[in-house]
Formats: structure tokens, sequence, C-alpha cells
């Protein structure tokens, strides 16, 4: 039995309240007027980060300083609290604040950090995230990683209210970040870096055929967002997360289309989008680890609504691997030293794909399904054009991936399309 990656499905004290106020209210206010160049960097990881990933925490670290002198805050609010975790005295099996807190301090001091703290803040001490000597903690650290699970406990316990204000710890992080600290995070920790509209949950054959709706939902596979979003340390594009193993890419496309976004980053489990001068006409983008991450432009998308579905066609759809690099101001891919382009040689058909966006519903699906299409595609000597299908149906959803005359596949063993840059991508309702 497969379970649901991303956010969990704990019901908040008085979310649904909550978060109806924040649909409504003014768009609030520092953290999303700042344009300035920022002397500092993001690490974002697709969550599943692994224990031995020695070159994204390596990253990390560097960027705090490096061994022996980063010291790293870790924030892991986004946990249930201790009173909310029945395992909370049981170091082998509790999953909790604290609890994560420790298990990540104690990985990164393995992996080299002078010092990594727990910063003690969740949802049953809200009160600690304006409080001096917890500030005093967060200005003596050198960089600063946001573990996972629910990125709405971090909107409710790092930001104030309808006015989505910082606070104080929050506001230190950010000061940090601007005079070149490290910000780092994985699953819910990484989308709580996110701009406006921040999902909240969902999953992709939900979310074509019933759209999107701002909130925070019981039900999981409901796609809903924040409009006033996460704490916007990206905002060149929409965020999401454990894209691959969850078959996400639906959902990414509907909410970019439904909420105005032109640009989604897509990321993988395991794997770093490091962003320098985050926020500025500057910022730019390197891929580190084993999978990559896929950038959706919908800048010549065309989307329809009508009684039979909703489609979407013109999206363009680039794969980064280890070492690629994006320019967002110029909607560019930088393949990484080494990569050739590939020579298809394969005449064999794509394989049908009757589950492209890998559905929790079917116990022989697959998860990177959509990438193992396009990658397919890539390969074939023969087709220009394939087609993948939802596993539900009333209606099914077909993707339609295509290689236009920009399109380039990228090589580093002359087999394998490892970076794809500019294929088309379509799906329309059947």
């Amino acid at each position: 039995m497969r379970i649901p990656y991303g956010t969990g499905r704990t019901v908040l004290a008085a979310s649904t309240t909550l978060l109806l106020a924040l649909a409504t209210a003014p768009a609030a206010t520092a953290h999303q007027a700042a344009a300035h160049r920022s002397a500092g960097s993001l690490v974002l990881v697709g969550g599943g980060l692994k224990d031995d990933n020695d070159q994204v925490y390596g990253e990390i670290i560097d960027r705090a300083g490096g061994a022996g002198r980063a010291r790293i805050g870790v924030l892991t609010a986004a946990s249930v609290p201790e009173s909310q975790d029945p395992n909370a005295g049981d170091p082998a099996t509790c999953s909790n604040s604290a609890c994560n807190g420790a298990y990540y301090a104690g990985l990164f001091t393995r992996h080299g950090a002078a010092d990594a703290e727990w910063i003690p803040i969740d949802i049953d001490h809200v009160a600690e995230a304006d409080s001096d000597r917890v500030v005093a903690q967060v200005n003596s650290m050198t960089g600063f990683f946001f573990g996972g699970g629910d990125q709405y406990r971090y909107v409710t316990s790092l930001l104030h209210g309808s006015g989505h204000t910082d606070s104080k710890v929050l506001a230190a992080i950010r000061a940090k970040l601007a005079q070149g600290a490290v910000v780092a995070g994985s699953s819910a920790g990484a989308q709580i870096a996110a701009g406006a509209d921040m999902v909240t949950g969902g999953d992709s054959y939900e979310a074509l055929r019933d759209g999107s709706a701002p909130g925070y939902f019981d039900d999981a596979s409901k796609l809903g967002y924040l409009p006033e979003g996460g704490f916007g340390f990206l905002r060149s594009g929409l965020l999401d997360t454990h894209t691959g193993t969850s078959g996400r890419e639906g959902r990414s496309l509907r909410l970019a289309a439904d909420t105005g976004h032109r640009r989604v980053y897509a990321l993988e489990e395991n794997t770093a989008l490091v962003v320098e001068h985050p926020g500025s006409a500057d910022e730019s983008m390197r891929v580190v680890g084993p999978q990559g991450l896929a950038v959706f432009d919908l800048r010549h998308a065309h989307v329809t609504g009508r009684d039979g579905g909703w489609s979407l066609s013109g999206a363009t759809y680039d794969y980064l691997t280890d070492g690629d690099r994006y320019e967002p101001s110029r909607w560019r891919v930088r393949p990484a030293s080494g990569k050739t382009r590939l020579h298809p040689q394969d005449r064999t058909p794509v394989p049908a794909n009757n589950d492209v966006f890998y559905s929790l519903a079917n116990d022989d699906g697959v998860p990177y399904s959509f990438l193992r299409t396009a990658r397919a595609l890539a390969r074939s000597a023969g087709q220009r054009e394939a087609t993948a299908t939802t596993f539900e149906s009333g209606p099914r959803f077909t993707v339609t991936f295509r290689k236009d005359r920009h399109f380039t596949p990228l090589t580093d063993d002359g087999t394998t399309a490892d970076t794809l840059i500019g294929m088309s991508v379509s799906i329309t309702p059947s």
C-alpha cells in the first residue's frame, strides 16, 4: 500500500476559519515587497532527503560557512508537537517537532557542521516565535533548515494571522538570508519558501477534473492553495514537491493555470534546487542530486474549460538534472559541462502509459511515470509525439508530449536522455 507524500492531514485548530480570512486578506507585507539582491541562498529539496546524501547536506553546510564552522538552526514546526505524538516518550519511534529537530541536528553535525540546534517553535509554542531569547539563538546561526510535515503549520506558527506578517523569529531569519545565510528545507520545508498561491494539498487527477480553490482542506485529494503564499523567499515561479514520486505534474500545471502563474518549479525527491540571490533580477539556480527538477513554462499556454472538461495546450517542459543551471530572468537552461546532445537511435514505439500521474488508486503504478514517457519520446528516432493517459476516467485525461523544432535532449553517457529542454506538453479530456 502506497502512502501519499507531502502535506499532512492533521487538522489544525480553527484552520478553516483562519484560511478563509487569509484568502480574502490584503497581500502582506515586507517579504512580498522585497526585491533587492540577497547575499544569501536557498537549498530547496523536494522531500525524501536521505540521511546519506552527502552532496545536498554538504551544499547546505558549505553555504553556511563550511565544515567545522557552519552553525545550523533546525526548524520543525511543520511536525506535530509532542502533545499530539503518542510515541513522544520513545526516541526510537517518536515523530514530533522536538524529536525531529534533534534528529536533523544530529544529521547536520554528522555531516560536518560545527553546531546544529533545534529552534524550539511549534504549534503548541507559538509565543516562542516572538521570543527575544529565540531571536538571539537565530542570530547566532549561519544557516537554517526547515523540516517536512505540513507547511500550513509553519504558517500558523511563524506568521501572524490574517495580516500574514513576520514573527520576530521569521524576521530575523529573513534578515540573516539577506546578509548571506543559507535557508534550506525539504518537502514542507521547501514548500513554505513559496510566494503567492502556495499549494496546501491535492492530487493530479482531481485537480485536473475539479480545479483549485483557496484554502486548506481535510480532503487530501482536493487542490488547495494559500493566496498569500508562504514565506516568499522564492517568487519567480510556483513551487511543488515530491513531483515524480507522487505524480504531481498535473496538479502543478492546473494550479499555475488557475492562479495566473507562468512558471512552475517542480522539485524531485532527494534532490536540491540551489537558488542564488533569491528574489532579485540576478536570481540563478542549479540542480544538485540524483534526480532532477521539472520547470513548466506557461507563457504561451492556452487553457479552455468547457462542459467536457478542462484542457491546456502549449506548455513547455524542461527537465534539469545534476549540475544543470537555470536563469529565471531569461527563461533559459544552461546544461552542465560534459552533457552533449543526444542523437536518438531507438526505433521501438514509445511504451503505452495509462497512469501518467502515478495514481494512488493504481496498485501497479510506477513512480516518475510522466518523466518516463517524456524520456522515452526523447530517445525515439521514429516518433515526434507520444500520448499517455490518467488511470482514472470520467473524464480520462490525455497528456500529449511533442518534440517541436526547438526541443533538445542532452546526455552524459551517449544513450540516456538526462536533460530535456523545450518539450511541448498538452492535456485534454476524453
